[in-house]
């Protein structure tokens, strides 16, 4: 990799992050939960982007949720990945779909939700999906991935809008 290479990639994800913040930013329809944003504005991160239905931790019948160290605290993931909370959820039902749910996939459990040691189990439980089956709830808010988080750890999409933020163990977001 050459050095003038670098630069370069880090404006693509800057721009990357700039287009996913407005799809699911301000511009979110709230009556429908749809972003007004035109398709094409998901992230390009080194994951693999999965789709809402694909998005079970580890691709088990069982989501994970872990806590990890960060320069935020510690904060939740599942497989080493952020986990994000929206505010328009306010929560309650997910409002993120479409556009929206492909920048910022839910994290969905087909069974149980498995927590580490140490995290209170009560908070944790799931929502029906009108899109994609049951994503995982934090303290009754639904949890998300972010698409241009490129490797586990990343938090990218924190505070992206104002309306995305890391959540930390007890439930709580991180502002």
């Amino acid at each position: 990799m050459s050095l003038r290479s670098r630069p370069a990639r880090l404006l693509a994800a800057l721009a990357t992050l700039a287009l996913t913040a407005v799809a699911c930013g301000d511009d979110e329809d709230e009556t429908t939960g749809t972003s007004t944003a035109p398709s094409g504005t998901q992230g390009g991160g080194a994951y693999d982007t999965p789709s809402a239905a694909e998005t079970t931790a580890a691709g088990q019948d069982q989501a994970a949720i872990e806590v990890i160290d960060s320069d935020l605290g510690q904060i939740l993931a599942s497989d080493g990945r952020t986990l994000y909370i929206f505010m328009p959820d306010d929560a309650g039902a997910p409002t993120c779909h479409d556009d929206c749910a492909a920048a910022w996939p839910p994290l969905l459990a087909d069974g149980e939700v498995a927590v580490d040691e140490g995290l209170d189990v009560g908070l944790f439980a799931t929502t029906s999906r009108d899109d994609s089956g049951e994503q995982v709830t934090v303290d009754g808010w639904p949890l998300y991935f972010f698409a241009s988080d490129a490797v586990p750890g990343d938090h990218n999409g924190h505070g992206a809008g104002g309306v995305w933020f890391a959540v930390g163990p007890d439930g709580v977001p991180i502002r």
